[in-house]
């Protein structure tokens, strides 16, 4: 069972501060200048969930002073755009997938091959918690389909938690590989809206406190304007943000475009439902993308212009050759950004590494996209998406999520600008302890929450189960080992 520290009426530090003490490295946070300042040999204090001035204690309120040598220390990290109970198992199946006549999209041919159980869902979500926060993740928005004991696993998992239950009317075929058509049900997407707000609600009264909620009509092209309409009503009555898949694909910036003559941005646009309320998922197929061809531009500027985020998930796009282009355009005039995972690995730190590149290689400049750009998406950018004004910064008053960074890691060496070296070279392997609320999650570098090996024992029987399937689900009943041949024939 994983250590939990608990705090008895006999303990004398409860209710002081901890002080970590000459931390070589800390990225606090400038309120004057909006961003980020790295701090050398600097202390950081935290009582009560909150960080606290340092120079504000006193000795008798210090209970516990901690040595920060040989560390850097990073405000945790916000991921606004996860499915960690359903891509988990696709590890080592869907790399190198992509519909050569769906402009190499993966969604239409390849997302609804694999069917698991609700044994299969848990262990996914546990893996992929545990991955996220070994890599300094201390918030997560969850966008999956709502299945029983889903709350209850992120209430155990130690992190702040956003539970976002998709709902939608269609769902997307292809019958052939190169057309893709919609099976609509309006009355199964009132039923599926209705258990997703159940969820949410559920995640609202949740007696952990790290819980909220967000509402999540799937795709743009699987809701119908009115189903939009309700989702805004239904957030704005519980003052909760909207995120929806847009953008993500030409099949469907085309599909948008023969609906209502509008692009997918401009559609919500049209709708009302841009604005500081609504997350764009993708964000990518806005109507300068090269591979549209589209002779107009204003997408950007409706985002800008109407304080709507993006959540920029590059890893699952770049393995497909498509790339948002790219993330320091849409920095630069003004779109706000932030980061998510989307899918395996549940890595964030090769993640950004990832956004980086695939700016630089889409707008052919290596000055597209920098460490500065992603942190602060990491961070500052998920933190106003999710309307958090005390998450992703290390400043007196904010929840005390962090995370610490060991120097001495062979992959950290050697250190000249440390976060440089995170991004491009160490990944998660220097993250070794990760705290919310003031809390340790992570030790050593191992989350706490879970027993991993266990997890991955029923994740793996949960993806031999789905991988034995596929030919039911596939357009030509083809086996995965067809679909998805081994390397090497392995």
């Amino acid at each position: 069972m994983p250590e939990t520290p608990i705090a008895g009426p006999a303990d004398a530090t409860a209710g002081k501060a901890t002080l970590i003490r000459g931390i070589d490295y800390l990225l606090a946070y400038d309120a004057e200048a909006g961003t980020h300042r790295m701090m050398r040999d600097a202390d950081m204090a935290f009582r009560g969930g909150r960080f606290v001035d340092p120079a504000s204690l006193a000795a008798e309120d210090i209970g516990e002073t901690i040595d920060g040598r040989g560390r850097m220390i990073l405000p945790g990290f916000v991921d606004i755009h996860a499915h960690p109970g359903f891509e988990t198992m696709l590890k080592g199946l869907t790399e190198e997938v992509g519909s050569l006549k769906l402009q190499m999209s993966s969604l239409y041919e390849y997302l609804f091959l694999f069917d698991t159980t609700h044994a299969g869902m848990v262990a996914a979500t546990q893996v992929a918690l545990s991955e996220l926060m070994q890599s300094g993740v201390t918030t997560i928005c969850d966008i999956s389909t709502p299945h029983a004991g889903w709350i209850d696993t992120l209430g155990a998992s130690g992190m702040r938690a956003i539970a976002a239950p998709m709902f939608r009317e269609a769902r997307w075929y292809t019958p052939n590989g190169h057309e893709v058509l919609y099976d609509w049900d309006e009355a199964a997407g009132e039923t599926r809206m209705a258990a997703a707000l159940a969820e949410v609600d559920a995640a609202l009264a949740h007696p952990s406190g790290r819980l909220s909620g967000m509402i999540c009509p799937a795709q743009i092209d699987t809701c119908s304007r009115e189903m939009f309409e309700d989702a805004r009503d239904a957030a704005r009555a519980r003052g909760l943000k909207i995120q929806t898949h847009a953008a993500q694909s030409v099949v469907e910036f085309q599909e948008i475009m023969r609906r209502h003559g509008e692009t997918p941005i401009g559609w919500l646009d049209k709708m009302g439902m841009l604005g500081e309320d609504m997350i764009v998922g993708h964000g990518i197929f806005l109507d300068h993308n090269d591979w549209l061809g589209w002779p107009e531009r204003r997408d950007i500027g409706l985002l800008a212009e109407s304080g709507t985020s993006v959540a920029h998930c590059p890893t699952v796009f770049v393995r497909r050759g498509i790339a948002l282009q790219d993330v320091g355009k849409y920095v630069r005039e003004g779109v706000n950004v932030g980061i998510g995972t989307d899918t395996y690995p549940h890595n964030f730190i090769e993640e950004m590494r990832n956004g980086i590149y695939a700016a630089r290689v889409s707008a052919h400049d290596v000055r597209a996209a920098n460490v500065e750009i992603m942190i602060h998406a990491a961070t500052l950018g998920g933190a106003k998406a999710l309307g958090r004004d005390d998450l992703g910064r290390i400043a007196p008053g904010a929840k005390a999520d962090f995370f610490t960074v060991d120097l001495d890691d062979p992959s950290m060496r050697p250190v000249f600008d440390p976060l440089r070296s995170l991004v491009y070279s160490a990944g998660d392997r220097p993250v070794r302890d990760v705290y919310v609320d003031g809390a340790r999650v992570v030790k050593d570098g191992t989350a706490l929450a879970f027993d991993m090996d266990d997890a991955l024992t029923r994740l793996e029987a949960a993806q031999k189960a789905s991988v034995a399937e596929v030919h039911k689900y596939d357009w030509a009943g083809r086996p995965a080992e067809t679909l998805m041949p081994p390397a090497f024939g392995a």
